[in-house]
């Protein structure tokens, strides 16, 4: 009798083995297919790489910047560790909403403390959560953890679904008559797209006439995005990081002065640091629209971004005494990498 049941017990095992051995094959296989069938951002449209660029940079920044375009395309973070030895990286993304800024801000705090946190306001525009295409771009790239959880649930619109932010390759399946050699170049690793989150342009288009701005329907920002406003603002206080908010000089999307005086009205309530560059653009920053923008006026290129970094490097340098880190070996290894890569671009 204990021969047959150790022969139970013995064909047990194997069956028990045998099936996790094929649950391991399987979940490898999908593994495998979703990180295939997944956007590259590689080609034509590399802001969906940003966000995953921020956990392989050299921590302990002085300051990191959330945002949209209006950041990660306006300040040079290779000028402010030249010119102030700032170690700073900027958390944007095309379109990247209030909330989400919020989070990707919450998420790098589960990492480092910045001495400064640098918010573009233009987003504050946004109410609602907008398009899909961007929520992807900002939000795949994240680490999960509870606060890529909350973040997904904040930006969801009308038709997608939180299981296919957990589960990616639902979302994408439908991609494998799309693969190009791209995907597969990038099936595991990917070139770094950005110099601590600045997407460097070289190129030049002057700035020409903007379409005119519409009357607002109502003048105030909308509750939601202030509410978000507000959390990034007492998460600051809570970690004892100087929150300082920004418009940066581009040209479009209009800002209107209704907005600017609620900025205005909100920083003084709050005691935070608000400067609005576009006002200031020419006649202080030195911006040449005619030649610091590679798009007609709605971002900076090279020089402009380079100009917008030592304007307001030298303010958070002389307001909140940031340590220049030149003469730290490590960090000035890193930065040298990064500067090779910045000259050559």
């Amino acid at each position: 009798m204990s021969n047959i049941w150790e022969k139970v017990k013995t064909n047990s095992i194997r069956r028990v083995a045998m099936i996790l051995a094929l649950l391991t094959f399987t979940g490898g296989m999908l593994c495998l297919a979703d990180l295939l069938l997944r956007p590259k951002y590689m080609g034509e449209v590399t802001e969906g790489a940003l966000t995953a660029e921020y956990y392989e940079a050299y921590g302990d920044h002085d300051v990191l910047f959330v945002g949209d375009c209006e950041v990660y395309e306006n300040f040079s973070t290779v000028q402010l560790w030249k010119e102030y030895g700032i170690n700073s990286f900027i958390r944007g993304g095309a379109q990247q909403l209030v909330w989400q800024s919020y989070y990707l801000l919450e998420d790098a705090l589960r990492y480092e403390t910045p001495d400064v946190v640098v918010f573009n306001v233009l987003t504050l525009m946004y109410n609602e959560p907008q398009n899909e295409a961007y929520n992807r771009m900002a939000l795949d790239g994240m680490r999960w953890s509870p606060t890529k959880w909350k973040a997904i649930e904040a930006s969801m619109c009308e038709g997608e679904s939180l299981i296919e932010y957990l589960f990616p390759i639902l979302r994408y399946h439908s991609r494998w008559n799309e693969l190009t050699s791209e995907d597969f170049k990038y099936w595991f690793s990917k070139d770094l797209v950005s110099f601590n989150g600045y997407y460097l342009r070289r190129e030049i288009m002057p700035a020409g006439e903007m379409p005119p701005a519409r009357p607002l329907a109502d003048p105030n920002f909308g509750a939601k995005a202030m509410e978000y406003l507000d959390k990034m603002t007492e998460l600051c206080k809570e970690k004892g990081i100087h929150l300082v908010l920004i418009k940066s000089p581009s040209l479009y999307p209009h800002w209107y002065d209704e907005w600017d005086e609620q900025m205005e009205k909100y920083a003084q309530e709050h005691d935070i640091l608000y400067i609005n560059m576009l006002a200031i653009a020419e006649a202080e920053i030195g911006i040449d629209y005619s030649l610091d923008t590679y798009d007609a006026g709605l971002h900076m290129n090279v020089t402009g971004a380079e100009k917008c970094a030592s304007y307001l490097g030298k303010i958070l340098v002389e307001k909140y005494g940031l340590t220049d880190h030149r003469n730290d070996e490590k960090m000035a290894a890193y930065w040298e990498k990064v500067i090779e890569r910045y000259d050559a671009a």
